[in-house]
């Protein structure tokens, strides 16, 4: 934040989010829920559900996220904005209370991809920027699309068909990598809940209880499956530019399901990347169920922030809709 601020960009506030960090509604029994200003009857996705909101509701131009499994991106998805998970250590995340460190990254979020462009250039100095003129060059892996609504797959595909090559792999979805997640949050929050478990709201206590009862041996091979999977991932994209995905399989979901029922669901295209620690960008490709907007994720491996961005600003020059030039002259 100090770096932005030294930059130029005004702190306008606070925004909610869901309690430490650890949900996807932004409902928050403290502060109170965070609303979908596109729909309020559909979440905003969390944990930093306020600050697409802000976003989506014009309340300022630029955004930080925080993303442990999603947080940054889910929120995008549901609000119909741009978010940049970079590579996992890449933006400092000195002074953020923690919630799964080597899964914990902060980011930017905006209304297009060059917001967040522009902030991660203030974040990162170092972090060069090279224009894409063309997506004809560019490879695409494409996945996921089967357990993706109808509408959301068809604006994916819709995307993944502007690049100059597109095809469908079974990249990888990881084996159960979580009971490392939930060691890593047992660790940061076991004094502190031992100390005031009535503090808690019962979204989050209940979460916080499961994660003290993992074992050793879980953890163990929680952490040989991440290697597995950062290797397996590796090999899938090979000979590849970039994945492409859905953010969500869905539009923002109902408020009605209970949040537990929706964890599942919708982590299950987001939390992956924290696995790997690839950088994610998500941003809005068009109307699908419902009129609310479908989200699309283009990751690259490791450290290959710069070049995400760079293309991701050319796509989404590629997807806005162009305006009706004046009538040709008769001559």
């Amino acid at each position: 934040m100090r770096r932005l601020e030294d930059s130029g960009y005004a702190n306008v506030g606070k925004t909610n989010l869901h309690e430490f960090a650890y949900g996807i509604t932004s409902e928050n029994e403290h502060f109170g829920d965070v609303m979908n200003p596109l729909d309020a009857d559909r979440i905003p996705g969390g944990s930093s559900g306020g600050s697409a909101t802000a976003l989506a509701a014009g309340l300022c131009d630029a955004a930080l996220g925080t993303d442990s499994a999603g947080s940054i991106r889910i929120p995008a998805a549901c609000c119909g904005v741009v978010g940049f998970k970079p590579t996992h250590g890449l933006v400092s995340t000195e002074g953020v209370f923690p919630l799964a460190p080597t899964f914990d990254t902060a980011g930017p979020m905006a209304r297009d991809v060059a917001g967040c462009l522009a902030m991660m250039q203030v974040l990162d100095p170092h972090l060069p920027s090279t224009p894409v003129d063309s997506l004809e060059d560019i490879r695409v892996a494409v996945a996921w699309l089967e357990d993706a609504a109808p509408g959301v797959r068809a604006r994916v595909e819709a995307v993944a068909a502007r690049f100059g090559s597109a095809e469908m792999i079974d990249f990888p979805l990881p084996d159960d990598v979580y009971p490392l997640f939930r060691r890593e949050v047992a660790e940061v929050h076991g004094e502190l809940f031992s100390a005031h478990p009535d503090l808690y709201g019962n979204n989050i206590r209940s979460k916080i209880e499961r994660c003290l009862q993992v074992t050793d041996a879980e953890v163990h091979a929680a952490e040989q499956a991440r290697e597995r999977y950062r290797s397996e991932a590796l090999d899938a994209l090979e000979g590849f530019d970039l994945l492409v995905v859905p953010t969500m399989g869905t539009v923002a979901p109902p408020r009605t399901i209970p949040e537990p029922n929706l964890r599942e669901p919708v982590l299950r295209f987001t939390g992956p990347f924290n696995m790997l620690g690839w950088p994610v960008l998500a941003l809005p490709c068009g109307p699908a169920e419902h009129g609310l907007p479908a989200s699309v994720s283009l990751s690259a491996t490791w450290g290959e922030d710069d070049y995400l961005l760079d293309v991701g600003v050319t796509l989404e020059e590629a997807l806005r809709p162009r305006r009706p030039g004046p009538p040709s002259s008769a001559h």
